[in-house]
């Protein structure tokens, strides 16, 4: 079973417990991310490195830049140069690439010359660079541009499909999101058209990332969603939408904040000031400007009682009450306290 690790609090401090309120790693830290693959990012002497679930800092080597543990490597920069390193801290794709992305699939997209290809787990390039632009690698497709085309790509360099569209985006499941003049529509695996491109595309948004086998889209202010097939499942008639998790997403009408389901229907009615996404079968909703937690019959949980929260993540939830940390259980416990800022 994986160890767990949640941030905590200490004199503007943070470190680190685990799932029973326990400090692992003492608060000794003035900035510090969440633990993600088994890894978290902390500021060390004016650089971000990585801590490992014990405490132990990878320290082989300081670098301006370092990204999330995928596929058990990280990519790092170093000036302006980037490699990868391994969980031991050790520099095992040599820093020389203009650009890098993230390991997927066993791949990940490099750029040499302002020319992406792509490189497997040795360092060794498979596909060698000679596109303008490429993407992950979900499952065995990869998307890639070239002199303003799109297509993908699969792992031995081959095309797959070329596509009349000005960039393709990687598939989730059997569908990839495709963009012609700045609208986005959607293909499945075989190049098919499931949407014609119609939904204004929006930097900084997910722009038909799938959440629960739904995408939000946005046409004239108003929001709606999308199903993985490709069907408007529901229509823009909302003035805010959250992404659909354990089949409910929140939905902003007149003001207030209810819950849908996929076929549109409401299901938890339109009394909150603001909602969150439903987790480990409970919600984050805002009444009386207090947020508290509701389960999916839209009963009370954890009463509203909270300046801010965060959703639960294995079994906890991250709060705050007049600016001073705890963590929450779903019976309401708390499992951890922030310590007196005089104690």
């Amino acid at each position: 079973m994986e160890e767990l690790r949640f941030k905590i609090r200490d004199k503007g401090r943070f470190g680190f417990m685990d799932e029973h309120g326990n400090v692992v790693i003492e608060p000794q830290y003035v900035e510090a991310e969440d633990f993600y693959n088994l890894f978290a990012k902390v500021k060390f002497n004016d650089h971000y490195v990585h801590v490992d679930l014990l405490g132990r800092l990878l320290l082989k080597q300081l670098y301006k830049f370092i990204g999330y543990f995928e596929e058990d490597l990280a990519r790092v920069r170093l000036i302006k140069r980037w490699g990868f390193i391994n969980g031991k801290g050790d520099e095992v794709i040599e820093v020389r690439y203009d650009d890098a992305l993230d390991f997927s699939s066993g791949l990940a997209a490099v750029s040499v010359n302002n020319q992406f290809g792509y490189i497997n787990k040795e360092g060794k390039v498979v596909i060698s660079p000679r596109f303008n632009w490429a993407g992950d690698f979900k499952g065995e497709l990869a998307p890639v541009q070239w002199f303003g085309k799109s297509g993908f790509v699969d792992k031995n360099g081959l095309f797959i499909l070329n596509t009349p569209f000005e960039k393709c985006f990687p598939f989730q499941k059997n569908v990839a999101v495709v963009l012609h003049e700045n609208l986005w529509g959607l293909i499945d695996l075989q190049g098919n058209l499931l949407l014609p491109p119609q939904f204004p595309y929006f930097l900084g948004s997910t722009n038909g990332e799938f959440f629960d086998d739904m995408a939000i889209f946005k046409v004239d202010n108003k929001f709606g969603f999308v199903s993985i097939k490709g069907e408007i499942a529901v229509l823009p008639r909302y003035e805010s939408a959250g992404d659909f998790s354990e089949g409910l997403a929140p939905v902003q009408l007149h003001g207030k904040y209810g819950y849908i389901n996929k076929n549109d229907e409401l299901v938890i009615p339109f009394i909150y000031e603001d909602a969150g996404l439903f987790s480990e079968g409970l919600a984050q909703v805002k009444q009386h400007k207090q947020w508290g937690f509701i389960n999916s019959s839209g009963e009370w949980c954890v009463p509203p009682k909270f300046d801010q929260v965060m959703p639960f993540r294995n079994g906890l939830a991250w709060a705050e009450k007049k600016s001073n940390w705890v963590y929450i259980n779903q019976s309401n416990d708390i499992i951890w306290k922030e310590p007196d800022l005089y104690s």
